[in-house]
């Protein structure tokens, strides 16, 4: 399961960066948007992922100390 949130949030860095550097070379077209969209797509799949997960017993929460 640690695996799957590691792999997610590499994917939404790598795409976040991606569509960065689109923006630095000055192509603000489909392309940095598509890689922002992919974005938030990884973003809110890793959040309903974590959240299945700790509503199944997938993975257990620590308490804060």
């Amino acid at each position: 399961m640690q695996a799957i949130v590691a792999l997610l949030m590499i994917a939404i860095v790598f795409s976040l960066l991606k569509a960065m550097m689109h923006m630095s070379h000055g192509d603000r077209d489909s392309r940095m948007i598509h890689a922002l969209s992919a974005r938030v797509v990884l973003s809110l799949a890793l959040f309903g992922f974590l959240y299945l997960s700790q509503h199944f017993g997938w993975m257990q929460s620590h308490a804060a100390q």
